[in-house]
């Protein structure tokens, strides 16, 4: 009798467990993802998709439950589930006239349940990589705030740490990392612990993009362009040209690895961007203060974020003018954080002595308007100033580098030091 009533118990434990989802549905060819929390007592159901109240009732492994949005609209769910997976039939309001419905397919996979003992470290040794930022690509590691994640990075050709081909050239990422407890309108918090170069060489171009060549050199340009090949002493930290000769025969410079991509999924209605491109989400950012010991904050759009990765570089000056920097694969180590329900409009990288605002646009011009305004949001959010204020800091101190001008779009930094802000709110 005492083992039937401990069983008991332990079943009723586990049956009123709430569980964590993300939800796909069809609609009309174009996918919409959801965090779905789904708490079972018995045959009711309770919890919320999107943060939305949900209701319903399960009968073995057949659920159907409503979801009542802000405006009272409804949404109504019939599913059968089978393990971790979840599908059936979603009941809408039409988009055009609410007063129809309309039927659409939907899919769910169950998020697995956190481990327990705290925070964890973690080693992910990639088996394939993504030349997009796709919402859509199934996470190859599920994290929680304050895991530690220990993995590594190709180059930009795809070429790995042993001189393997792994992937298509393009900037291919490692990821995405699903970070659970993440939600649309969240900001991603992602700490770079350590970027370590992991072989002897880089790739580069004696090239000046065309953003940069003034009309007077351009006649002049037309040979360069070549690969140039670096040598990367570990030991010392210091990179070399390959068989430099001449003015450059003695050149050694300190390496500085960087990760060129960072980014999280972008959001609904995007198809996936590809790995060469930048947006509010982060991409391909070439930002040379993506650097160990700083940290990176990028605006969540999707369940989970996916966190992606890529792109290293063992040195890069401002704007990466020579279309490649040093090109190389990385040992990344890094953590993550979240602030709930904080959205912020553009990347963002701070630094033990400063806080940065990335712009990034097609061009300087729209690039330099995009890193101010997303430096008065971060010093109206965080520290509490007025527009008018904001606006007297930056006519003495706002500095503006450059941070990409070899993509499709620019990006430009607006940074301040954090000695001259006062204590965050």
């Amino acid at each position: 009798m005492k083992r039937l009533l401990l069983y008991w118990v332990a079943l009723m434990a586990s049956a009123a467990h709430a569980e964590s989802w993300v939800v796909t549905t069809d609609l009309w060819g174009n996918p919409s993802y959801q965090l779905l929390t789904l708490d079972r007592a018995g045959e009711q159901l309770s919890g919320d998709l999107d943060g939305d109240r949900l209701t319903g009732r399960a009968s073995g492994n057949s659920f159907a439950f409503t979801v009542t949005d802000s405006r009272g609209a409804t949404y109504s769910f019939d599913a059968r589930r089978a393990g971790d997976a979840m599908s059936g039939e979603a009941d809408f309001p039409d988009t055009n006239q609410p007063a129809m419905r309309a039927r659409h397919r939907f899919s769910a996979r169950r998020i697995p349940d956190r481990p327990a003992g705290g925070a964890r470290t973690l080693d992910y040794r990639p088996v394939d990589f993504s030349n997009s930022f796709d919402a859509g690509r199934l996470p190859v590691l599920t994290i929680w705030p304050g895991d530690i994640v220990h993995t590594e990075t190709i180059d930009s050709g795809g070429v790995d740490a042993h001189g393997v081909t792994r992937a298509l050239f393009g900037n291919p990422q490692t990821g995405p990392f699903f970070v659970a407890g993440a939600a649309r309108g969240d900001t991603l918090v992602v700490h770079i612990r350590r970027l370590s170069l992991n072989r002897d060489w880089a790739d580069s171009l004696d090239m000046i993009v065309g953003r940069a060549l003034p009309n007077a050199l351009a006649a002049k340009a037309g040979d360069l362009g070549k690969p140039v090949k670096w040598k990367l002493d570990r030991v010392n930290g210091r990179a070399s040209p390959e068989g430099a000769s001449g003015a450059l025969g003695g050149l050694s410079v300190p390496v500085r690895p960087m990760l060129g991509g960072l980014a999280v999924a972008p959001g609904f209605g995007s198809p996936p961007v590809s790995t060469g491109d930048t947006a509010r989400f982060g991409g391909n950012m070439d930002f040379n203060e993506v650097v160990t010991g700083n940290t990176v904050y990028l605006p969540v759009q999707q369940p989970g974020a996916l966190l992606y990765l890529g792109d290293g570089h063992a040195a890069q000056g401002d704007g990466e003018t020579s279309q490649y920097a040093l090109e190389t694969s990385l040992d990344v180590e890094f953590s993550v954080a979240l602030i709930k329900g904080k959205a912020i409009n553009l990347p963002r990288v701070e630094s033990p002595t400063q806080i940065m605002a990335l712009g990034q646009a097609g061009s300087l011009d729209e690039a330099l308007k995009a890193a101010t305004g997303g430096l008065i949001q971060w010093l109206q959010q965080d520290y509490g100033l007025s527009l008018p204020e904001a606006a007297q800091l930056l006519g003495v101190a706002v500095r503006y580098t450059v941070a990409n001008l070899a993509g499709r779009s620019v990006g430009v930094s607006a940074r301040i030091d954090k000695a001259l802000l006062p204590a965050r709110n």
